[in-house]
């Protein structure tokens, strides 16, 4: 008898749309005769809903026409998610989740945490792991703290950059300079990130990222690469191959990652042999170092001239989109695309089973 896996999408973050691609394309490629998908939508209100229709409105937004309204109670007594049928209560049983979410509410701990009391297996790491990658600064504490390379950063809070912007600039001015990268602490895929160059520019970023953010940081910019490295495992994580990241814009923003087709993934990343073996420990060291499950990929800077490598930050639910690193690398690196997904669930379960 297939397993039934749940299949979270949408979600109330940034990353919505993102959610909707990846989650499409993980449904698409999965075993039909391993596992029966069970789609659960959520949207970007926090409603919940199990859906019934053609994966191809789920990429393309339109899957609320063929939903029933639903929870998934953290009571285990229900192992699975309650649905609602002209008035009529019913189940729908799940042998584990596979999670699709990407940003707060959906990658930071917050789902992971009501899987955990729902007691339902999951693919991702736990709720731990989930909160620390997703914020950057602290993400960044624990690298540093583990002696790995990172780039020099600052921290704000909107509070003090809305009370005190004259002394945040000054400080962001004197201690990073020019360009630096102004992000969100707790959001992926680029979103209400900046490259900035000077004051203006400064001062235009810190707003944007104040949207998204209570807390805002701000990393020194170098002349490098953007390279990234997939990491699988429990106990005893593996690499894969190391990509790099070629955009068709300034930096690697949610327009070059999603939308513009002149965006290149190089695989293998053209770096010397040395480098890319680096980059792998590395990546597994990060990896560890923040004690991920199932999945991450871990981004890195290779610095040009100095051939420097510094780790940027890790996403424990990565992207599934058909240009997504995260696949691509394993498909790369001998592990296909279906054969990956089946691997990941796996490792859900063997973990379930380790603690119970």
């Amino acid at each position: 008898m297939p397993l039934k896996l749940g299949v979270l999408f949408g979600g109330q973050s940034g990353e919505h749309e993102v959610s909707l691609m990846s989650a499409a394309s993980v449904m698409k490629n999965i075993d039909r005769q391993k596992f029966e998908i069970i789609p659960i939508g959520i949207t970007k209100n926090g409603h919940w809903y199990l859906y019934k229709g053609d994966i191809d409105d789920i990429q393309n937004g339109n899957w609320l026409d063929n939903s029933y309204k639903a929870i998934l109670p953290p009571d285990p007594s229900y192992h699975g998610l309650i649905y609602f049928v002209n008035g009529e209560i019913k189940i729908e049983r799940l042998d584990a989740v596979f999670p699709v979410l990407h940003g707060p509410r959906g990658e930071d701990g917050t789902i992971q945490g009501l899987l955990e009391l729902a007691n339902i297996p999951y693919v991702g790491a736990g709720v731990t792991s989930s909160a620390v990658g997703m914020d950057k600064v602290f993400t960044k504490k624990l690298l540093e703290h583990a002696g790995l390379p990172i780039v020099p950063y600052l921290v704000f809070t909107k509070k003090q950059w809305y009370g005190q912007s004259e002394d945040v600039a000054e400080n962001i001015e004197t201690r990073l300079g020019y360009p630096n990268f102004v992000k969100p602490a707790n959001l992926g895929s680029s979103v209400g990130i900046t490259k900035v160059h000077d004051r203006v520019e400064l001062t235009e970023a810190l707003n944007l990222a104040a949207r998204y953010d209570r807390k805002i940081i701000v990393e020194k910019s170098i002349n490098c690469k953007d390279v990234e490295c997939s990491v699988l495992g429990n106990e005893n994580p593996r690499a894969s191959t190391v990509g790099e990241i070629m955009p068709a814009r300034e930096f690697y923003d949610y327009q070059a990652k999603y939308c513009d087709t002149a965006t290149r993934l190089l695989i293998p990343a053209q770096l010397p042999d040395e480098k890319i073996e680096e980059i792998r420990t590395l990546a597994v060291k990060a990896y560890k170092v923040l004690d991920c499950q199932g999945m991450a990929r871990v981004d890195f800077f290779y610095e040009n001239g100095t051939g420097n490598v510094y780790v940027n930050e890790l996403n424990t639910i990565p992207g599934f989109t058909h240009v997504s690193m995260y696949p691509k690398l394993w498909e790369a690196s001998g592990l296909a695309y279906g054969k990956l997904l089946e691997d990941l669930i796996d490792l859900a379960l063997e973990r379930f089973q380790d603690v119970h």
